[in-house]
């Protein structure tokens, strides 16, 4: 049985003229180790991004750098010609090396020929929504990003990129993005025990801007994570179901991309994300960043 959109947790969320599952899917995942080279097992990723559009899911993230150009590759190869209510997000800004490095890549004809790198292996014409990825591995660093997020406005202008995002942003950059041109979500690291961007996610919220969060679990302290423990044990759920949960009750505008390479943990996520947190749950979870 395909879930409808309106049956995932969470419900959905306009993104520009696009409106979408605020529960979505992170394809990072299914490339190799460390975000290199070829998946384990080709048929089960074919496999899982077939079963994100059965369920209904119609967010779904990625970049020519995954791999690189594994997870685009393999999003052709299971979902083209895509469904019209899919939305496929992807990022430019940085590259791959050969130690599996991330090294900035924001030159303008660096920007154009990783659009034009996405274009290719997705097999379309026009992206969906490209991100300007900013900052580090170490996360967001302060400076202008004028010169690469104009650049992707040109590419916009030309018919090649729909929407706009900002991702590993500090503050001060979405502001600056924001005035040079519309953008429709950002997507930064967030979750229980990192919190950093609590008003920023409220004052995109205010402006009907998305907030994508990435790494539900990732940078837990053992206390927090014996905190968030607490609280799954008590619900009877595991501590990603109650994070996630916990996200989508956070904000209306918060959107989820949880990553795996397996379909059962796929549909655990989409189950567990529908849990409904008590008030003195979430107030519990709330302490845990602060």
């Amino acid at each position: 049985m395909t879930t409808s959109s309106t049956t995932l947790p969470g419900g959905t969320w306009s993104m520009g003229d696009r409106t979408v599952t605020r529960f979505g899917y992170g394809a990072m995942q299914l490339a190799g180790p460390w975000v290199m080279g070829p998946p384990a097992d080709h048929d089960g990723a074919l496999a899982v991004l077939r079963e994100v559009v059965d369920l209904g899911i119609t967010h779904l993230d990625t970049s020519a750098a995954y791999g690189p150009h594994v997870t685009n590759r393999l999003i052709r190869e299971a979902l083209h010609p895509y469904p019209d209510a899919l939305l496929v997000a992807t990022k430019v800004g940085a590259d791959r090396d050969a130690q599996g490095g991330w090294p900035p890549a924001r030159r303008p004809a660096d920007i154009r020929r990783q659009v034009q790198e996405n274009l290719d292996d997705l097999g379309v014409d026009s992206l969906d929504l490209v991100y300007l990825r900013l900052g580090d591995a170490e996360g967001p660093v302060a400076g202008s990003l004028a010169a690469p997020f104009e650049t992707l406005v040109e590419l916009q202008e030309q018919g090649l990129v729909r929407h706009l995002g900002v991702s590993n942003a500090t503050a001060e950059q979405v502001a600056e993005a924001r005035a040079i041109a519309p953008i429709v979500c950002v997507q930064n690291m967030y979750n229980l025990a990192h919190r950093a961007d609590d008003e920023l996610v409220d004052a995109l919220a205010a402006d009907g801007i998305a907030y994508v969060p990435f790494f539900p679990l990732g940078g837990f302290s053992p206390l927090q994570s014996a905190a968030l423990s607490a609280v799954a044990d008590r619900t009877g759920a595991t501590p990603m179901s109650v994070a996630l949960a916990w996200l989508l009750q956070r904000s209306p505008n918060v959107l989820l991309i949880p990553g795996t390479s397996s379909v059962a943990h796929l549909r655990e996520n989409v189950a567990g994300a529908g849990l409904q947190l008590a008030a003195d749950d979430v107030a519990e979870l709330d302490a845990i960043g602060r």
